[in-house]
């Protein structure tokens, strides 16, 4: 029998509600901010609001955070449509939060005519400084008592363009002793000259976020509103304003964020990378994005298989990276097929292989299904790995050396006669002689090996560039505060190799996997032509991730 999967924590607060009857149909949405690409954080909330409406027979709606003109871009709204429905999931309907600015601007009156709002002349320095700590209260300034007239007044002035920008501000009037600091007196409006990417120069007054999301979550009566911890603090105020507004009481909930090993998280330092050209854009493969992610290999099914692993937590934790690695591993030993490919070549001639001859030897594309074969030239020259032969083998060695003998993968036992060096020293060439009797499927010589190398007949192959990438920072946790992040770069985290493939790659559309033998899986890039190829290490073969044993 198989084990029943239990719920999280919010998959169990949804079936109670559900139960009660609160309600008969479930909305979550996703909000992003327009301002970068989404990155593997991401993918974990559109997974878990995604997931819980096909599970519980619901819908998600995509609403993009677009409250900041300088930040926001179009370009920034496709790639995130475009990431959502590769990973596997559609919204029912798209809304912006610009959608709702006239109905924010007239919430924002009505708070002015409760006299629970007001215009603040205060820089943004005095405003922080007013605001006390954690320790201490903050201060009531003198703008807190204008009447409700004054605001109106001052108001309309933000709106139609009469003041500078920073010049006023429109904030909540609740209590500046409040134990919760996002509760003494909060901005809701700011004033801002910019072009804003749907709705131009209409406005120039701009919601903050904390007067904008809670507000745009009732309005389309979302039921679950799932955000991360960081956000706990924010509820307070988000049942603040849909109180005293007397709208749709959707709810907050939150859930631990994904932090992973070896990357950044932080929209803000993602884009230091971009703009400081550390990486070649937001899909460069070393990237957490998921453009980056897809352009290295990953799958869709992949990046939700490690969001169902990495599991709803209500508290942060900082998740192995091999984890992650672990899930498209598993996946693209099962469905990728082998090819042989040699990145590091030196050249092999077998002598005693008559000269212009060649012949066909059967391998396999996948493993475990006899009939997936395909056939590959063989001949007298061939390319091998130069790691694959060592002059003075170590203990152990069961490669190729002077004297020593190595299967060629699906082809001949060899046995290493003499080599040639370059004026470097470096070996140029590798002779050696072969068995004719020991072909791989017909063997009658009864000899034993104990090593089996790939190669690519010199003759029959294909010119590519192999890019063999590793994790961008070197340590753990670059997102510690204590100095700059960009110190920690790893500064091998892309190594490029020229090397060959067998032939017949040419015609490999961008994204197709493959499995090069003894060198791990590759996919194929965006750069990527027929007189070019290129070709992404997605994963290496080696799994140091272990999953835990079940109970």
């Amino acid at each position: 029998m198989s084990e029943e999967k239990s719920n999280n924590f919010i998959e169990e607060i949804v079936e109670q509600d559900l139960k009660e009857g609160k309600y008969k149909r479930i909305l979550t949405r996703f909000p992003p901010e327009p301002n970068g690409y989404l990155h593997i954080g991401h993918a974990k909330s559109i997974c878990l609001n995604f997931g819980l409406t096909m599970k519980y027979n619901g819908d998600t709606n995509l609403r993009f955070d677009d409250t900041n003109p300088v930040t926001e871009d179009t370009e920034y709204v496709e790639s995130i449509k475009e990431d959502i429905r590769w990973l596997g999931f559609s919204w029912i309907n798209e809304f912006y939060a610009s959608d709702y600015f006239e109905r924010l601007h007239e919430f924002a009156i009505e708070l002015i005519k409760k006299g629970l709002a007001y215009v603040d002349d205060s820089t943004s320095e005095q405003i922080a400084l007013e605001k006390g700590s954690h320790t201490t209260p903050g201060i009531e300034n003198k703008y807190r008592s204008r009447s409700v007239e004054e605001n109106l007044q001052l108001f309309a002035g933000m709106k139609n363009g009469q003041f500078k920008e920073g010049e006023k501000v429109l904030r909540a009037k609740i209590n500046m002793a409040s134990t919760n600091m996002h509760m003494r007196d909060p901005v809701m409006y700011r004033i801002k000259y910019a072009y804003h990417h749907r709705t131009g120069d209409k406005w120039c007054i701009y919601p903050l976020y904390d007067f904008a999301h809670g507000q745009s979550d009732s309005i389309e009566k979302i039921t679950h509103s799932v955000c991360t911890l960081e956000f706990v603090p924010h509820r307070e105020l988000y049942d603040w304003y849909i109180k005293e507004l007397g709208i749709f009481p959707s709810h907050q909930y939150e859930f631990a964020r994904l932090n992973m090993t070896y990357t950044v998280m932080s929209k803000r330092k993602l884009l230091q990378l971009v703009n400081e050209q550390f990486v070649s854009g937001w899909d460069d493969p070393r990237m957490p994005t998921i453009s980056g992610l897809r352009r290295k290999g990953y799958t869709p099914s992949s990046i939700r298989l490690f969001c169902e692993k990495i599991g709803i937590a209500r508290r942060d934790n900082l998740i192995d990276i091999s984890l992650l690695e672990f899930c498209i591993r598993e996946e693209l030993n099962t469905t990728a097929n082998r090819r042989m490919a040699v990145i590091n070549p030196v050249k092999l001639i077998i002598e005693n292989y008559e000269d212009g001859r060649s012949e066909r030897v059967t391998l396999e594309n996948l493993p475990n299904e006899p009939e997936n074969v395909r056939e590959v030239s063989f001949g007298r020259e061939i390319y091998i790995e130069r790691e694959d032969f060592m002059e003075i083998p170590v203990k152990k060695w069961f490669r190729l050396a002077p004297g020593q003998m190595v299967r060629l993968k699906g082809a001949y036992i060899i046995k290493c006669e003499r080599i040639e060096k370059d004026q470097s020293g470096e070996v140029s060439c590798i002779y050696c002689s072969y068995f004719p009797e020991s072909k791989s499927g017909h063997d009658t010589s009864n000899m034993k090996v104990k090593g089996v190398i790939h190669w690519v007949h010199a003759l029959d192959c294909v010119p590519a560039e192999f890019r063999l990438y590793s994790h961008l920072f070197k340590s753990e946790n670059p997102a510690l505060e204590s100095g700059d992040f960009k110190d920690d770069i790893n500064p091998d985290s892309l190594i490029v190799k020229r090397g060959v493939i067998e032939n017949g790659m040419k015609t490999s559309p961008y994204g197709n996997h493959f499995q090069f033998l003894r060198n791990g899986y590759f996919c194929v890039d965006k750069d990527s032509k027929a007189e070019n190829l290129v070709f992404n290490r997605t994963v290496g073969l080696k799994d140091s991730f272990v999953p835990q044993k079940k109970n």
